[in-house]
């Protein structure tokens, strides 16, 4: 294998792609960065040192690797196939990496359209959110159905992330990242109901999470997200409470293709879907909790001692 690096486009440069990208270059990879919210992208590209492509189509042509870290699948699509998008600037034998969250079934038809012409996709969303894409931390769950190509990705994945996974083929490190996501979204509402019920009946909130952190109802949200956003009223994970929605329906809509009557993964994203159209302004996910409270009379707080 070759000691040259690849040179890097790099689509979508929010929260995560934008620390996603510094990474790789502070690795020594040569980056063209592009992002619509243009004033975003010229802050980036002083900030960390990439070079500001005029579109997609500019930021592909000027890369052998194409990596996509957008809000949704449909934005993915448009990004690669829409007018001045990645397509039109990547040549036959380059790779796409989609490291956004999507649906795993719209990921495999896009996929084979991009086989069409010659050019390879894989799927490694991503789990650790802001702090790990900062510190270069992340999971990256990788689908693909070219071994080759997953060759190619992975020295660049691991600029980004310390644990990686090959899920399967293509579409499976989406389907797993909605599934992960699913878990998590479920553990933090129902806490919130239990810490809410144990309100109304009397118990100091941050007594009984204590309680529940040493004992069998622990869990990475209880004993990580809770004490370090929602008992301090911080409420600033780093993560869209509308883009939880979005990967908490994915998890359902996966469901419902492989045939399975999931109760809780329905009813899980009918609650998200309610909260993010009931919490105005672009809420971090952690604001869930605010729904439940203001329903319920009950602030998840600890009380004020006597």
């Amino acid at each position: 294998m070759s000691d040259v690096k690849p040179r890097i486009g790099f689509v979508g440069l929010g929260n995560m792609g934008g620390p996603m990208s510094n990474n790789l270059v502070q690795g020594g990879y040569s980056v063209a960065g592009f992002d619509i919210n243009r004033p975003l992208l010229l802050q980036r590209a002083q900030a960390i040192g990439l070079h500001a492509a005029d579109s997609g189509a500019d930021a592909a042509a000027r890369s052998d690797i194409v990596i996509t870290m957008l809000p949704n699948g449909q934005n993915v699509r448009e990004a690669v196939l829409g007018g001045n998008g990645i397509a039109e600037g990547i040549a036959k034998g380059r790779l796409i990496i989609d490291m956004s969250s999507a649906s795993a079934t719209g990921t495999a038809r896009l996929g084979s359209e991009l086989a069409a012409r010659g050019i390879a996709l894989i799927d490694a969303p991503v789990s650790g959110g802001v702090a790990g894409a900062v510190a270069g931390t992340l999971a990256i769950m990788i689908g693909g159905n070219d071994d080759a190509a997953i060759e190619r990705a992975w020295p660049v994945l691991e600029t980004m992330g310390k644990k990686l996974f090959r899920a399967g083929p293509l579409g499976s490190g989406h389907a797993a990242k909605s599934i992960n996501n699913y878990l998590g979204a479920t553990s933090l509402i129902a806490i919130a109901e239990g810490l809410i019920a144990g309100a109304r009946f009397g118990l100091d909130p941050a007594t009984l999470l204590a309680i529940i952190n040493a004992s069998t109802g622990a869990s990475g949200t209880s004993q990580g997200l809770y004490p370090g956003q929602v008992l301090n009223r911080k409420f600033q994970a780093g993560f869209a409470l509308a883009l939880m929605a979005k990967d908490v329906g994915l998890a359902a809509d996966l469901a419902r293709d492989v045939g399975m009557n999931a109760e809780v993964m329905q009813h899980t994203a009918a609650v998200w879907a309610k909260a993010r159209d009931t919490i105005k302004g672009n809420p971090d996910f952690t604001e869930i909790v605010k729904m439940y409270e203001a329903e319920y009379g009950v602030e998840v707080a600890p009380r004020a001692k006597p």
